[in-house]
């Protein structure tokens, strides 16, 4: 049996989530671990760690933004993986910013949804990304140093 390196695959709950489900197929190559927003229905996905949800507009936003980087953190470093890559949106940033600050690889993939504007999520990963992934050929305009490669669906 070969060691497989590990990757995050990070997303919110809903639409971004299942965006990542698509990089599924990853799996022959990686071990793969999910990352997403403890919600009130049944995923049934292996495999998944699970994270609060985070409101930006949440008077205690800042606070649970504070503990997300914390569990970014305690996750990251028990299992060690060797990329993050992320679909979005609010609750992948702590482990985006914790992959980057402990020197994982950090992927991100823009919405699918997003055809000519840029998500918050979006905006700040393209900073700091070590690969900035766009799903429609307009969205360069966006963001000139993304990478295109057509729709993960």
């Amino acid at each position: 049996m070969t060691n497989k390196s590990k990757i995050f695959l990070v997303a919110s709950s809903g639409g971004h989530f299942e965006q990542i489900l698509m990089l599924k197929s990853l799996g022959k190559y990686f071990s793969l671990k999910f990352v997403t927003e403890n919600v009130p229905y049944d995923l049934n996905v292996k495999n998944t760690l699970f994270v609060s949800q985070l409101n930006r507009r949440d008077n205690f936003f800042l606070f649970k933004f504070i503990k997300s980087l914390f569990q970014a953190t305690k996750f990251i470093l028990q299992e060690k993986p060797v990329a993050i890559i992320s679909t979005g949106a609010l609750s992948s940033i702590p482990f985006l910013l914790v992959g980057k600050f402990l020197g994982k690889k950090i992927i991100f993939i823009e919405s699918y949804a997003k055809s000519d504007s840029p998500t918050l999520t979006g905006k700040i990963a393209y900073l700091f990304a070590d690969m900035f992934i766009v799903q429609w050929e307009e969205m360069k305009n966006v963001y000139p140093k993304a990478l295109y490669l057509g729709s993960i669906y």
